[in-house]
């Protein structure tokens, strides 16, 4: 595997550009390099990036490849989404868009208005996002956790209807004084920060040794800025795969239809998608995505949503149906954690009420306890409880 020479592989941080002084309003910008302590971040957006890889291990026992997980949770603001909502603000107070005052408006799933307002709020901006409304409300909570405003919009609506999320947010940047519209869906900062980071930690981290590259698309910018530095820095070698929800145009641009899975999908090519770095796309329905959504919690210990659900998912079905091999490596890219989903997908009565029963029921094991307060042995259990006594001993 050889590297071309023509490519710049070093990992640039958008902290170490020179900015503006006159526009610089972050917290870091209030302290010099000799006051800096060992050990000790200048404020959270410090920490945003180096997530680890995790591999997977009862959910992969049946494939022979290795599936590892980026946690992307791990970011301060919860998701992958921290990484671009960096680089769009410095971008765009280095461009003059944002300035002292200014506020951020845009159209979000939830994660990337979370990650704006992360970093808007140690800049002094503040921020409104608008929303559909199946985004859950524990996620609009936590949008308003971080000072932000949230304004709901109907789904099933197409993106010109005046009422969706794309067209509100359009109005509102145009009408509310010193409002920046980031517009995730075509800003190539998006995808570069995925390119300039995302990329070359899972190649650093995998030893070289990474194969596949899966992640969801959704703006398209995790999995066209990845997938062009994996690509580029391994000659080709790396596979891009991409999830896509049932119902969603990547997969199956003649049947586009409203689905369950969040901030993940859609219907309309964003800019910022580059199609050509997928070399395949694997379509995921909303039962199979929540059902290892739901696995992932109780076998793995990774609290996600849907979406990594959805990724992962796609990612044993490849590795199944391309028969990898030992020495393969596939990585997938989990964007976020499960704590915006507690009312739905890991709420039974909600998944139940949505046609889902069969998900809650395999993933539920029988209770230990009856209702009664009593201990209970279910079918399949052997043994009673044990004395404290003998467990210790």
């Amino acid at each position: 595997m050889t590297i071309p020479a023509t490519i710049d592989f070093t990992i640039h941080s958008v902290a170490d550009e020179p900015a503006d002084d006159s526009s610089d309003t972050s917290v870091s910008a209030a302290h010099s390099d000799d006051t800096r302590s060992a050990g000790i971040a200048f404020s959270v957006t410090e920490l945003i990036g180096d997530t680890p890889l995790v591999r997977l291990n009862r959910i992969a026992s049946d494939v022979d490849a290795t599936i590892a997980v980026k946690v992307e949770y791990l970011n301060p603001g919860g998701s992958s989404k921290d990484r671009i909502a960096q680089r769009i603000i410095e971008a765009a107070e280095r461009s003059g868009q944002l300035g002292p005052g200014g506020v951020i408006v845009e159209p979000t799933s939830g994660n990337t208005g979370v990650g704006l307002a992360l970093v808007a709020q140690q800049r002094g901006y503040r921020t409104i996002f608008v929303l559909p409304d199946k985004v859950s409300e524990s996620k609009r909570a936590v949008l308003r956790a971080y000072g932000a405003e949230v304004v709901v919009t109907p789904t099933n609506v197409e993106p010109q209807d005046p009422r969706s999320y794309y067209q509100v947010s359009d109005r509102l940047a145009r009408t509310i004084p010193g409002a920046f519209k980031p517009n995730q869906y075509s800003n190539e900062n998006g995808p570069l920060s995925h390119y300039e980071t995302t990329g070359p930690e899972i190649w650093r981290d995998s030893e070289h040794h990474v194969t596949h590259f899966v992640a969801g698309i959704g703006t398209g910018g995790t999995i066209s800025g990845t997938g062009r530095y994996l690509k580029e820095i391994s000659d080709g070698a790396v596979t891009v795969v991409g999830a896509d929800p049932e119902g969603s145009i990547y997969s199956d641009p003649t049947n586009v239809h409203v689905y369950d899975i969040e901030g993940v999908g859609e219907d309309f090519y964003p800019k910022a998608f580059d199609q050509s770095i997928p070399d395949s796309i694997v379509q995921i329905s909303d039962e199979q995505a929540f059902l290892m959504t739901r696995r992932l919690a109780r076998e793995e210990g990774l609290l996600v949503g849907g979406s990594s659900g959805m990724a992962v998912a796609a990612a044993v079905q490849y590795a199944r149906e391309h028969h990898l091999a030992a020495d393969d490596l596939v990585v997938v890219l989990l964007p976020d954690s499960g704590r915006g989903y507690l009312d739905k997908i890991f709420d039974d009565e909600w998944m139940r009420a949505h046609g889902y029963a069969d998900v809650v029921e395999a993933t539920t094991p029988e209770p230990l306890v009856g209702a009664d307060g009593e201990a209970r042995v279910p079918a399949g259990v052997a043994g009673g409880a044990k004395e404290a006594s003998s467990v210790n001993s």
